[in-house]
């Protein structure tokens, strides 16, 4: 199948309907096929553990720079590993250390004197929303905090989440940053035209009810340690508003960014691909115009998956089968217009998706025939059939020197923020200069060849770029 759909004649030896094989024979040497072409693509357990080591070592380290006033967490693809450098925007998550938001029933007079409390008030708003009431103001105050505070119309003294990314908005960049609108929460910035971030500034939310409910289900995966320590993680309030909501303007969205980023990375390869594949059926097939399906849809459908099954059935032959139950999950998602959030299941995914009838029919009947169609239908996604029908030499060259390319550039950003106190990167480091080197020749090499093999009107600056999209 062709992009939007369209039918295509499958590739020489890719497993037919109707043939001898049997539909789970046919499924099985599909998924394996697959599985390599995913492999050879980037998204590897190598290359995905790079990603995720190097944007946790940026991380730590732009949070120490920052002297303890606040935390960076990269979230998104870029922190579970799953996209290249330039490939989407890098999100990042700034959280404000001086101010500490508490679930009722917890007692304010266990953090420091230092820190602003405030207390969360569920009542009248959406499940996974909270209004946020001053209980204490800290000694050490973030201006952007004390100016965002409003009356509730009773005396109290109520954080307003929209005049927060308001003030937030108002803050100054630096030289060769363009900051651009606003969009929800966050704040999206570009440097130099190349690095696009998405920032959402949030605060940490103290709510062990809600951690440990998540916790006690019954469940296949993820193994208990790993439960444990994302409940040690916490969680986040982020400045959002239930669409449509009387308090939107005011209201919090209750979040575990930390916490999922480790859920994500405890999937094992098959559950992996099958996230990274349905991203692809959203972005290929479907093509969602406002987010009315997101990454973040597909993740949950993973996640309770991933859950609600042992994990003996997710291997390399078993891929295309998941992928099947995951494109049906969406669609009964789409039908009833029902998805629980995997952290707190009666926040609704769906229920503020801006979905319209028309484009909800639409995907469902297309959700339908690829059903129809069993694992043939993974010939509608683009990358997939472009690495089952090239030429297999060609294909992993590139993609080898580009997972290399990728690799070298990791290491070099990791190591240009060990910058002296004038944040000035060390030019005589032996490492970075044959980081360089390496990636020079790595980008000549694929120049060279793509001449070779008739390329007009290429430079290397396209080559560098080509390879981290």
């Amino acid at each position: 199948m062709a992009e939007g759909g369209a039918r295509l004649d499958e590739p020489e030896g890719f497993p037919k309907q109707g043939s001898v094989s049997s539909h789970q024979t046919l499924c099985e040497n599909a998924s394996i096929e697959t599985s390599s072409v995913m492999n050879w693509l980037g998204y590897g357990p190598e290359i995905r553990q790079a990603r995720i080591d190097a944007y946790r070592e940026i991380c730590r380290l732009m949070t120490a720079l920052c002297r303890g006033a606040i935390t960076l967490i990269i979230t998104g693809s870029k922190a579970e590993g799953l996209s290249r450098l330039y490939e989407s925007d890098m999100d990042i998550m700034v959280v404000m250390n001086r101010v500490i938001c508490l679930e009722d029933g917890v007692n304010a007079n266990n953090f420091p004197s230092e820190m602003t409390m405030l207390r969360s008030y569920s009542l009248m708003s959406y499940a996974g929303h909270c209004r946020l009431l001053l209980e204490r103001r800290g000694t050490m105050v973030d201006t952007i905090v004390d100016d965002s505070f409003c009356d509730d119309g009773y005396g109290r003294e109520l954080l307003s989440s929209d005049i927060f990314v308001n003030n937030l908005s108002k803050i100054k960049h630096g030289a060769h940053v363009v900051q651009h609108d606003r969009a929800g929460p966050s704040i999206p910035t570009s440097l130099r035209g190349v690095h696009h971030n998405d920032m959402v500034c949030a605060l940490r939310y103290y709510c062990p009810n809600i951690l440990s409910k998540w916790a006690a289900r019954p469940r296949h995966w993820p193994p208990a340690e790993v439960v444990q320590h994302v409940v040690s993680l916490g969680a986040f309030l982020t400045p959002v508003g239930f669409k449509g909501s009387e308090y939107q303007h005011v209201e919090w969205r209750v979040c575990f960014n930390a916490g999922e980023i480790e859920i994500v990375n405890n999937l094992n390869t098959t559950q992996i691909n099958l996230y990274v594949l349905l991203k692809m059926v959203k972005n290929d097939v479907l093509n969602p115009r406002k987010k009315e399906v997101s990454s973040y849809t597909l993740k949950n459908i993973v996640l309770w998956i991933a859950e609600n099954n042992p994990q003996s059935l997710f291997h390399e032959r078993s891929l295309l089968h998941w992928l099947l139950e995951g494109l049906n999950a969406l669609r009964v998602a789409l039908v009833t217009r029902e998805l629980p959030y995997y952290m707190i299941p009666d926040r609704n995914l769906m229920a503020a998706s801006g979905l319209e009838e028309e484009q909800r029919c639409t995907w469902i009947s297309t959700i339908s025939e690829m059903l129809n169609e069993g694992p043939r239908m993974i010939l509608r996604l683009p990358k997939i059939r472009q690495g089952i029908v090239a030429h297999p030499e060609p294909f992993r060259w590139y993609n080898g020197k580009r997972i290399e390319f990728e690799m070298l550039l990791l290491m070099g950003l990791m190591r240009a923020f060990l910058m002296d106190e004038n944040l000035v990167p060390d030019q005589s480091d032996v490492t970075m200069l044959a980081i360089k080197r390496r990636s020079d020749e790595i980008a000549a090499v694929v120049y060279l060849r793509m001449i070779f093999e008739g390329s007009r009107d290429i430079n290397m600056q396209d080559v560098w770029n080509g390879m981290l999209m």
